[in-house]
């Protein structure tokens, strides 16, 4: 066992390799991160409560989309602000554990909100005339919940897995922040429990919910290609791209982050930095852009924020 959190070691965070001397300048570049990305999805929160037409289930799904992304925002940001402002490199066993099961909890959150929204897609194309009665506002709560529930679930072994080991040698991360593929490497007794699962889990929620997400798109599609004219079949499709570019700037990184930590350990530091930090910082910021310039209600109603302007709708 490895005893007391308080009797171990802290552990050293790493900013980008070679830019020891000008990780202010870092700092800078992802605090425009962080702004873009909780103005955006703050925004996102107040036009869909504000405006009428927004309030059906795509948008419920969005806003919980954009609350989870602001999770992830903060949930890295501490260490990060430490890290790259203040130098201050150290960071305790228990805040450790606690930063890495909120950044996997809230990217498992990520994964089944996107299944969900998939689900409001085929139901909305597959079968509109039933579209009211199965996406109710109630059934909308219950989706909700039960991926939160099951996030939760998901996150909790990570942590109290890696309690049990032993950390001896020298607690040095790779990124300015905890995730479990960089954790599970410094412990210096056997591992063997947490790679299965932590493997286990990652198929049976990422992999699950990208099979599930597909397939959704494939029965959209054979719905889409049964439609007569050719205008009605881009109208309709066009209904799927903002979730088809969530689903590719969330999973993309998250696959390449996986891929560098299980094979790629012998390549560069700065790749796997980078893909860290493409792959926590890049969903949240992109996003509620995405949703602002292709819905046409939240880019009207973000235009005329700024203007002070009371519209009604």
């Amino acid at each position: 066992m490895g005893g007391n959190s308080s009797e171990r070691p802290p552990f050293t965070l790493t900013g980008l390799p070679g830019l020891t001397n000008s990780q202010h300048w870092m700092f800078l570049l992802l605090g425009v991160f962080y702004a873009i990305s909780l103005v955006r999805n703050v925004l996102i929160l107040f036009i869909v409560k504000e405006e009428q037409s927004l309030h059906q289930p795509m948008f419920y799904f969005l806003s919980l989309l954009s609350v989870n992304d602001m999770a992830v925002s903060l949930s890295t940001l501490p260490t990060v602000l430490a890290t790259y402002c203040f130098y201050l490199r150290e960071v305790s066993f228990d805040s450790c554990m606690f930063q890495m099961f909120f950044i996997h909890l809230f990217s498992f959150t990520e994964s089944g909100i996107l299944l969900a929204m998939s689900f409001d897609r085929y139901v909305a194309i597959c079968n509109p005339l039933f579209y009211a009665t199965v996406l109710t506002d109630a059934r909308v709560v219950h989706l909700g919940v039960s991926v939160i529930i099951r996030s939760v679930c998901t996150a909790c072994p990570l942590p109290l897995l890696l309690r049990r080991l032993p950390f001896c040698k020298a607690n040095i991360l790779s990124h300015a922040y905890c995730l479990h593929p960089d954790l599970i490497r410094l412990p210096c007794g056997d591992t063997t429990i947490n790679n299965t699962l932590g493997l286990f889990l990652v198929i049976a929620t990422f992999g699950l919910d990208s099979v599930l997400i597909l397939l959704s798109y494939v029965l959209i599609l054979r719905s889409v290609l049964a439609i007569a004219s050719r205008e009605e079949r881009l109208k309709t499709l066009n209904t799927c791209v903002l979730h088809i570019c969530a689903v590719l700037i969330f999973f993309v990184p998250m696959v390449g982050v996986s891929m560098a930590a299980r094979y790629g350990r012998r390549g560069p530091r700065y790749v796997h930095t980078l893909l860290s930090l493409i792959y926590l910082f890049v969903p949240p910021m992109f996003n509620p852009i995405i949703y602002s310039i292709k819905t046409k209600e939240i880019h009207r109603r973000l235009h005329k924020i700024p203007l002070g302007t009371k519209h009604t709708y």
